[in-house]
């Protein structure tokens, strides 16, 4: 997937070699610190509803209301059924940085 300036976005391995060098760790032990965050954020979002993960913004169960909808190929009216989703609010200050207010 390319961005906005052209460039393809860093993949997983990227990411992994990029903290395994800036903090001198081996590539292991880099994916088993996001592997024990990602087990961190499953365990508090199904035990809290919400986790927050500081300077990025917080993952939160948001419940949606049984809705009608519309099969875009027919255009038959549809019901869509109440369902729990999982969202991540990005935190003010990262938003601020990356999306300069006007």
């Amino acid at each position: 997937m390319a961005t906005k300036a052209g460039k393809k976005r860093m993949s997983q391995s990227e990411v992994v070699n990029h903290f395994a060098e800036k903090y001198e760790l081996k590539r292991a032990q880099v994916k088993e610190l996001f592997e024990e965050l990602a087990n961190l954020a499953t365990s508090e979002v199904k035990e809290n509803g919400e986790f927050v993960l500081p300077g990025f913004g917080k993952l939160v169960l948001s419940e949606r209301k049984a809705r009608e909808g519309r099969n875009p190929q027919t255009g038959e009216t549809i019901q869509i059924p109440a369902k729990t989703a999982l969202k991540f609010r990005i935190g003010k200050g990262l938003k601020d940085s990356v999306i300069p207010k006007k």
